[in-house]
C-alpha cells in the first residue's frame, strides 16, 4: 500500500516509528507536512497538491494532526477522503475529539462514566458554578489547552473564583470539573485501536503536581486494567468514532471516569513503558481495514 502520513515533523517518534513500521510491512510511506499541502476543491477531480506536485494513488492516510492545526489538518485530512482515500481515523471524529465540550456531551449522552463538569462563557454567578460541582477543591480548564496546559487545580472555593475570573477576564471558555482525589494524580492512558485496548499505562504526576502528562514529568507504568476500564475506553473511542484513540480514564470511588479522548495519542510513553509495538499494530489495522471509498462518518452529533 502507498500510505500517507500528515504530519508536520518526520522526526517525532510517532512519525519515525510509523514510517519504520510501515516500510517494515513493505508500504510505500511518504511524510506530508500538513501545513504545506494545498488544495484543489473541484467536484469532478478534487485534488491535493504538496511541493508542486499532485498527490496521487494512496491507499490510505494517518493523520497526525497537532492540536494548533487542527481546523487547516482536517480540511487536509477531508479532502484525502473526498479522493477515496481510506483515513485512519476520520476528519469529522478528529473534529469532535478535539472539541473538549463537544467530546464530553457526546460521552454523557452515551452514559459514559466522567467527573462532574460545569461549562461557563460569563456566569452571573460564580460562587453557583462552583457548588454545582462539589466545591473546591476542583480543576479549571481552558477549552483549547493541550498537554496540561491551562489547567488548574483550586483548592479553595476563594481561589476557584479568583482564577475563574481570571480567566474569563481574558475571553477564555472554561470548564470546571470536579477534583477526583482518590486517583492520588495518577491516570490511565489506554491505547485503543479498532474495538480493542491494546496496551495500558498509568502516568503518576511528580510530587506536588496533579498533572500526570508526561510532558510535565509524570512518570509512567505498567498497569493491569479492569474489564470495566476495557470496556469505557473502547465505547469512549467509539463515541467520538475514533478506530485509534488514546483514552485517559480516572480511577474514582464510583468507577472508571473518562478525562479525555485523545485522536493523535503519541507513542512513545506507551511503546517505552508497555514494550509493545503499537505501530505495528496500527498498520496491521490499516491493512485489514483500507479499503477504497470506504470513508464514512461513524456516529453522529
Amino acid at each position: 500500500m502507498k500510505i500517507a502520513v500528515l504530519s508536520r515533523n518526520p522526526r517525532l517518534y510517532s512519525t519515525r516509528r510509523l514510517v519504520e513500521a510501515g516500510q517494515q510491512r513493505g508500504h510505500e510511506m511518504v511524510v506530508i507536512d500538513t501545513l504545506r499541502a494545498y488544495m484543489n476543491i473541484a467536484s469532478h477531480k478534487p485534488q491535493i497538491h504538496y511541493r508542486g506536485q499532485a498527490l496521487e494513488g494512496f491507499d490510505a492516510v494517518i493523520p497526525r494532526i497537532g492540536a494548533s492545526v487542527t481546523f487547516y489538518g482536517c480540511a487536509v485530512l477531508r479532502q484525502f477522503e473526498m479522493m477515496g482515500v481510506y483515513p485512519l481515523n476520520e476528519s469529522v471524529a478528529i473534529s469532535r475529539s478535539r472539541d473538549k465540550l463537544r467530546a464530553l456531551q457526546l460521552l454523557s449522552r452515551k452514559g459514559i462514566g466522567l467527573p462532574v463538569t460545569g461549562f461557563a462563557h460569563s456566569p452571573d454567578d460564580i460562587p453557583d458554578l462552583i457548588q454545582m460541582v462539589g466545591g473546591a477543591p476542583l480543576v479549571i480548564k481552558v477549552l483549547e489547552g493541550t498537554q496540561g496546559m491551562g489547567v488548574v487545580l483550586a483548592e479553595t472555593s476563594k481561589a476557584a473564583e479568583s482564577v475563574i475570573e481570571a480567566f474569563l477576564g481574558l475571553k477564555q471558555d472554561i470548564m470546571v470539573q470536579e477534583y477526583i482525589q482518590e486517583a492520588g494524580g495518577a491516570d490511565i492512558r489506554c491505547f485503543v485501536v479498532g474495538d480493542k485496548v491494546i496496551a495500558a499505562m498509568k502516568r503518576q504526576a511528580k510530587a506536588g503536581e496533579f498533572r500526570s502528562n508526561l510532558h510535565r514529568g509524570g512518570s509512567a507504568s505498567l498497569i493491569k486494567i479492569t474489564p470495566e476500564e476495557r470496556m469505557t475506553a473502547v465505547r469512549a473511542a467509539k463515541v467520538m468514532g475514533l478506530n485509534v484513540a488514546g483514552v485517559d480514564i480516572l480511577r474514582s470511588n464510583h468507577g472508571p471516569l473518562v478525562m479525555e479522548v485523545n485522536s493523535s495519542p503519541g507513542l512513545e510513553g506507551i511503546e517505552t513503558t508497555t514494550a509493545k509495538d503499537v505501530a505495528g499494530m496500527i498498520i496491521e489495522h490499516l491493512e485489514k481495514n483500507a479499503e477504497p471509498g470506504q470513508t464514512r462518518t461513524k456516529g453522529r452529533g
